[in-house]
């Protein structure tokens, strides 16, 4: 059997949404998209981020997604504009030394905001240093 460990990929990402219309709204607005498919009944909102599902579910719990953004510093600015609360303001988290999780010399700035569920995510930007 070959082994599979290295061809897998996420495939999609579940967020806790109480207020599906109004979730929707916030995410079509950040993602800067409309929603791929809705399914009400049962409760299912889909967003495409690249080749992984954000899937948008009632059922679901929260968990943290962390959303790539060109420029951390002026998408919190955009989305403080918008009344979106601010959790933690943009900072550097590290400095990518070598390519292992980033390209090398560049610096990962995060930073996290609150969606209109009540979840936090967070916003990530590779800057060069």
């Amino acid at each position: 059997m070959p082994d599979r460990r290295w061809t897998m990929r996420l495939l999609q990402i579940a967020q806790h949404a109480e207020d599906l219309e109004r979730a929707t709204a916030w995410y079509q607005k950040v993602l800067g998209a409309p929603p791929a498919a809705t399914y009400d009944p049962p409760g299912l909102v889909f967003f495409h981020l690249g080749r992984t599902r954000l899937l948008l579910d009632r059922a679901a719990s929260s968990a943290l997604i962390y959303l790539e953004v060109p420029d951390v510093k002026e998408s919190v600015r955009t989305l403080r504009a918008d009344g979106v609360t601010i959790d933690t303001e943009p900072h550097v988290i590290f400095n990518h030394a070598d390519d292992t999780l980033g390209p090398a010399g560049t610096a990962e700035w995060m930073a996290f905001v609150i969606d209109s569920e009540g979840n936090q995510v967070g916003l990530v930007s590779q800057l060069p240093e």
